[in-house]
């Protein structure tokens, strides 16, 4: 990603202007949402519109139709000429783009309230915007019974990104032939569901908190798989956390990036401990510093924050040499790294250190 956007080149007033951006910025993304939810954008898309077509179309006063087109204006998503507005593509965007669409809901209805307490998160460490959500130590024991919108919007935020790699991943894994494997931070057992399907013969363990692991049970029994599962509930962040042992590969997707630096060294050794010999750890996340483009690094970097505010408290979206340098702590050493796997992701392949 290229830190330096503004070179000397670059005039006070220019950076002043995008200071101003800055300011107002949350200030254009509730009116910018406003229009797409209310279908000015879609209807933009269609032609050039007079206001009080608009008006007329939405059941919007032309007081409301200005107040949101003239900020949609001043951040490029709409245009004004000849007095009707015209749809920039950056509006496009917004009216035909799954991934923008997705990032906007998330926004919203998963850490718009909850970032208000930001400062104060990050000072305790402490998910503290998490109230505006439910009263739990962290979101992940509340993620099956968060209210609407946020209950939907937040797993198609993640199942939109981690479902992208799966395909991409998968065989990876399966070349080595596993015959226990154990998926640690299982989630709705997406993944599991897919290796299952994959390989007849390979026998899983899922590992997660009770409540996931209920809902990732349900799921399998229902696709009739869930004979070759073994549950075993955890609290991974248990001082006296041990998984269960004799597995040949060990599977974490964008599982280590709910928890702390000191955390992950913890699950990284406790993961240790229980592969066998010559077996391999694969970790499937998102690394900022490891993106192809800009926008994929631009997006990872202020996914952090609502982990500050919301997930956790001290946790976020890390580098890769953060991940591989806690596993050399726990006596794993780097095998390889493969990149650009889905939309965003890279998976990192750990053996036992010799």
């Amino acid at each position: 990603m290229d830190n330096r956007r503004f070179g000397a080149d670059c005039s006070a007033f220019a950076a002043r202007y995008e200071a101003q951006k800055l300011a107002f910025g949350p200030v254009v993304f509730q009116c910018v949402r406003i229009a797409w939810k209310k279908g000015l954008l879609a209807a933009l898309a269609d032609g050039a519109l007079a206001s009080n077509e608009l008006m007329v179309r939405h059941g919007l006063s032309a007081y409301a139709v200005d107040v949101l087109l003239e900020s949609c204006l001043s951040a490029g998503v709409v245009a004004r000429k000849n007095g009707l507005w015209e749809l920039e593509k950056p509006g496009y965007m917004l009216v035909n783009d799954r991934l923008t669409q997705i990032n906007f809901d998330w926004v919203q209805d998963v850490c718009w309230q909850g970032l208000f307490d930001l400062e104060r998160a990050l000072d305790e460490e402490k998910p503290v915007g998490l109230r505006h959500l439910g009263d739990w130590p962290s979101i992940y024991e509340g993620l099956s019974v968060l209210p609407e919108p946020a209950r939907s919007s937040w797993f198609a935020f993640d199942h939109y990104y981690s479902d992208s790699a799966f395909p991409d991943a998968l065989p990876f894994l399966l070349k080595r032939q596993p015959r226990r494997l154990m998926d640690v931070g299982a989630n709705t057992g997406k993944f599991a569901r897919l290796c299952l399907e994959h390989d007849p013969a390979v026998q899983l363990t899922l590992v997660d908190l009770p409540i996931q692991l209920d809902v990732a049970w349900r799921g399998l029994q229902e696709a009739g798989l869930a004979e070759r599962l073994m549950l075993a509930p955890r609290n991974l962040l248990d001082a006296a956390l041990q998984l269960p042992s004799g597995h040949d590969v060990i599977w974490m997707s964008q599982f280590l990036s709910c928890f702390s630096l000191d955390a992950i060294r913890h699950i990284l050794a406790c993961a240790a401990r229980a592969l066998d010999e010559g077996g391999r750890l694969f970790i499937l996340d998102t690394f900022w510093d490891r993106q192809q483009f800009d926008i994929a690094s631009y997006c990872l970097i202020n996914t952090s924050p609502y982990f500050t505010a919301i997930a956790s408290g001290n946790s976020k979206i890390y580098r890769a040499d953060e991940y591989i340098a806690c596993a050399s702590d726990a006596g794993l050493e780097c095998l390889a790294i493969h990149d650009q796997l889905g939309l965003s992701h890279s998976l990192l392949e750990f053996g036992l250190r010799p």
